[in-house]
């Protein structure tokens, strides 16, 4: 059964990201996360969305180039 909430060094290794570079968009507000107790966890279903909802747009801003 795959995991619904993963640590922060899970997500990075599932991102290909450094820890730092989670805990860095966690204080931003940029990801998902929930507190259970003291504990902060981030949403496998959320995040995939994130990184489809970012690649996404990095899509549409290469679409969108000026022509000269």
């Amino acid at each position: 059964m795959e995991k619904l909430l993963l640590r922060v060094p899970e997500a990075a290794e599932v991102l290909g990201l450094g820890r730092a570079t989670v805990y860095a968009l966690l204080a931003a507000g940029t990801l998902p996360a929930v507190r259970v107790g003291k504990s902060l966890r981030l949403p496998a279903e959320q995040l995939r969305r994130w990184v489809e909802e970012r690649a996404a747009q990095n899509e549409r801003k290469s679409e969108v180039r000026p022509t000269e």
